[in-house]
């Protein structure tokens, strides 16, 4: 597509990001025009610019600014930092920096074998580091406030979910890399939770998760209902539902029969108090006292269902409890609960998805801080998540939702201009200029940047299409340029449009109610699957260490997602570094062998 070239403010200078692709190159006045995501053309300055390679956490910096010109070459994407000037002629972007992606024009180095593998052991290894030092690991000095560098807070509350998520991170990379000091922190921070955070209601045959515990001062006090200012005094759905997130993806691993009856008394809590039997799907919030989602003590939650409480059971634990179990239970609670999303989620007033409704599912357009305001990363995630479905279930329904919202999204939510995709956005387009406004402002949230990557990626891999392919690079290039803290390690909560930290408030923590290693280590960990599986069609070792009770007639299923039936086999497998020939290379089942201890199993899966 074509559009008029980007232009600043008259005689004002902006200092910006522009991400493009070289389309021309003017040597000798160190020019080179570049066109951005959606079409649009800019004369960038490059005379006086850096130059570097992006690089994965734990890697060196790479200088390259001698060598600029030289690769600044037709059809490479680069990420250009720098200031617009007016000038007699016009205007022209003078660069500053430069940001190559990979070494070879048209490559990426992000999508190299190992690149997202490398960067989950940093994460792993920053987030180890940060809550248990080199020694012993003790979820006794677990803090779920870390601030940027990694130190912890004082006066605290730990709280479950974001235990549960660290415990995702470190199975995953376990998962990864083989390392067992990640499947060691996964296990203990699993015992822990069962330990110290479960309520088992005999009465009620359910399980429910305390919010946390406050451990700050002489006493530890266990806090039942929610302190989280939109939760207040409740029980919300996606407290309980991520309470299972770092416990599942551990039974994964292990098969561990303990946490597989706490997941199975977890869901029986679903079923009895957030299910609505009149109208079909889950409540977002229960009262603690008469667990009842229609108490008027729930104020603005009362009788209220959300993008939570419906769709997040899957990407949270209910398709990595169906890879793992293999349950046909599992799999209708998935279609229910997609069946639900297509029927009521999408809006023909819209590109974005309806996210908030009463108990009928009439769209509930006035609660609290979201309106009548859409969260572009929920819409990213339902599109990633109905392409996983529809590989469990095939349905027209799913792949035309997703589809349709992954057409839609690049020009509704993301930024043609920088990369990324944007956080909170009015739903309702603007009657005086074309578009939608961005609500309060217009960074960019590092979790919002993964459902990108993965909805993409994810769609280039099932479908082939170019399309979907540059749109999954775009979002992994902004991701890997901005995101990633070579200073101090981990990831930044959010940055600003340009790709800027942005370290104001609970934003510069490494560890806070909303952020505790789980979308930056399922984005390792899912976008090394699917470009080697699906779109480089290779190779992935994962390993697991299942208990000599793990696993219901010893079977291990080693599929790393819910990915197309017949796209990828299992070529070999090791057990305790031995050859193992007793598995189904089509079904991805490993029969494991009779033992008094755990055994060590690498799967190696191959695309067909």
């Amino acid at each position: 597509m074509s559009a008029e070239p980007l232009t600043p403010l008259s005689g004002v200078r902006i200092s910006d990001l522009v991400a493009g692709y070289v389309h021309a190159v003017h040597p000798e006045r160190n020019l080179v025009d570049l066109r951005t995501s959606d079409g649009r053309t800019v004369r960038v300055g490059v005379g006086g610019a850096s130059a570097e390679l992006v690089r994965n956490l734990g890697e060196p910096h790479v200088d390259l600014t001698s060598r600029r010109l030289e690769l600044l070459t037709p059809g490479r994407h680069v990420l250009v930092h720098g200031i617009y000037s007016p000038t007699g002629a016009g205007h022209v972007f003078d660069a500053t920096r430069i940001v190559f992606l990979g070494r070879e024009p048209g490559g990426y180095a992000f999508a190299e074998p190992g690149w997202w593998t490398a960067q989950l052991r940093e994460l792993a290894t920053f987030y180890r580091r940060a809550q248990f030092g080199t020694g012993e690991i003790d979820y006794a000095d677990y803090r779920t406030i870390l601030r940027l560098g990694g130190d912890k807070s004082g006066r605290h509350v730990q709280e479950t979910d974001t235990i549960s998520r660290l415990v995702y991170g470190m199975a995953s990379a376990f998962m990864l890399t083989g390392e067992d000091d990640f499947l060691d922190a996964a296990e203990k921070g699993t015992r822990y939770l069962r330990e110290n955070l479960r309520f088992a209601d005999t009465e009620n045959d359910v399980v429910y998760w305390y919010h946390g515990l406050d451990v700050g001062g002489s006493t530890v006090t266990k806090l039942f209902s929610s302190e989280f200012g939109d939760d207040f005094r409740a029980i919300p759905a996606y407290e309980q539902i991520y309470a299972l997130v770092g416990p599942t993806q551990t039974y994964r691993v292990t098969g561990d029969p303990a946490i597989l009856s706490d997941v199975d008394a977890t869901l029986r809590l679903f079923e009895r108090f957030f299910r609505d039997d009149v109208h079909g799907g889950y409540f977002s919030h229960v009262d603690p006292v008469h667990l009842s989602p229609h108490h008027e003590s729930l104020g603005p939650n009362r009788s209220r269902k959300n993008w939570n409480s419906i769709g997040d059971h899957a990407p949270a634990y209910l398709i990595n409890l169906y890879l793992a179990a293999g349950r046909r239970q599992d799999a209708e609670m998935l279609r229910e609960c997609f069946d639900l999303i297509v029927k009521h989620f999408p809006d023909p007033a819209s590109p974005f998805v309806q996210e908030r409704f009463h108990a009928d599912w009439t769209p509930d357009r006035e609660w609290g801080w979201q309106q009548d305001r859409a969260v572009v990363g929920h819409n990213l995630k339902i599109v990633w998540n109905l392409m996983r479905m529809n590989a469990i279930r095939p349905d027209a329904a799913y792949t035309e939702l997703a589809g349709g919202i992954a057409r839609t999204m690049p020009l509704a939510g993301g930024d043609a201009q920088r990369g990324g995709w944007y956080d909170v956005m009015e739903r309702s387009p603007r009657t005086d200029v074309p578009g939608h406004r961005l609500t309060w402002h217009d960074r960019k949230a590092w979790w919002q940047q993964e459902q990108g990557v993965l909805a993409y990626m994810i769609l280039a891999g099932m479908t082939g299409d170019a399309e979907f392919l540059r749109h999954a690079r775009e979002s992994a290039a902004f991701y890997n340029a901005f995101f990633l803290d070579h200073d101090e390690g981990g990831v930044y909560f959010m940055v600003l449009a340009d790709g800027t930290p942005y370290l104001l408030g609970t934003e510069r923590l490494k560890g806070s109610h909303s952020m505790s290693m789980y979308h930056a280590a399922e984005l390792c960990f899912l976008a090394e699957t699917y470009d080697r599986l699906l779109i480089r069609r290779d190779s992935l070792d994962l390993w697991f260490r299942p208990q000599p009770d793990g696993f219901a007639g010893r079977v291990l299923r080693v599929a790393p997602d819910a990915l197309p039936p017949g796209s990828v086999r299992l070529q070999s497998v090791e057990i305790d570094d031995r050859p193992w020939d007793r598995f189904d290379a089509a079904a991805l089942t490993v029969q494991l062998p009779d033992s008094r201890s755990p055994v060590r199993v690498r799967a190696r899966l191959v695309a067909s």
